[in-house]
């Protein structure tokens, strides 16, 4: 386990959706650095390692990332097992693909560890199947927030007929709402915006395109958040009308 860097998912929050992977990599960990995203809870399987916050968060003061590649690369260099611990998925809007390339490039062995992504739990706290028969074949994941400010091709998402499950996107309501509208989606699409994925916090908020800038400033939705819009969200809600009724 030594000299080896582990790029760890530690799921959406709640803490006893960490993967047995991830723990077993916590439990031989002599260093473990960790996302501000992350539940200080996991620390629990890892009393023995030093402990680094590398924190970023979008609209704070961030941790750069050369920095922190540096940081596992002079760790593992020294001969420590190293945790790179990550909210959610590594590979899900997580930086975990370039940062194995970058440490694998400069003879470090790496080895990733999924993780419960916070769409997948935030939709399945509130009764939603992000796929469901006769409704929507499928996902897609995509995140507001770019490198580069550049946008995303609105018409194909609003058009493709998935799920769509947008992260990072509080900041970005009205330029998604526009962007969704103008592409051709329904105005009365339902929305699911849900804070805090998993966690006891979680809340959700229930609108559609055209109203959710709105809905969510009445609300006080904060990040972390995600969106989920798709028929999917009012599949859910619809059901759940007719088990109450029925019972």
């Amino acid at each position: 386990m030594n000299a080896k860097v582990w790029l760890v998912g530690a799921g959406p929050g709640d803490p006893e959706l960490l993967t047995l992977k991830a723990v077993r990599a916590l439990q031989h960990a002599q260093v473990v650095m960790i996302d501000d995203l992350v539940n200080p809870a996991v620390l629990e399987h890892c009393p023995q390692a030093r402990v680094i916050a590398v924190g970023k968060r979008g609209g704070c003061r961030s941790t750069p990332q050369a920095f922190i590649q540096r940081l596992m690369l002079r760790h593992a260099r020294q001969g420590r097992c190293v945790v790179r611990l990550k909210g959610g998925d590594p590979c899900i809007f997580g930086r975990g693909g370039e940062e194995a390339a970058w440490l694998q490039g400069h003879g470090i062995e790496v080895e990733l560890v999924n993780g419960i992504t916070a769409g997948l739990a935030g939709a399945t706290q509130c009764g939603i199947s992000l796929t469901s028969r006769g409704v929507s074949r499928g996902v897609t994941l995509v995140t507001a927030h770019t490198q580069d400010d550049s946008e995303l091709n609105w018409a194909a998402l609003a058009q493709g007929g998935t799920t769509l499950v947008v992260y990072m996107g509080v900041a970005r309501l009205e330029q998604i709402r526009q962007g969704l509208l103008q592409g051709g989606m329904a105005p009365h699409m339902p929305v699911a915006m849900i804070e805090n994925a998993s966690l006891p916090q979680q809340r959700e908020c229930r609108s559609d395109v055209q109203g959710m800038v709105d809905d969510a400033r009445a609300f006080g939705l904060c990040s972390p958040a995600i969106l989920v819009i798709g028929e999917v969200v009012g599949v859910a809600q619809a059901q759940l009308m007719e088990w109450s009724a029925a019972g």
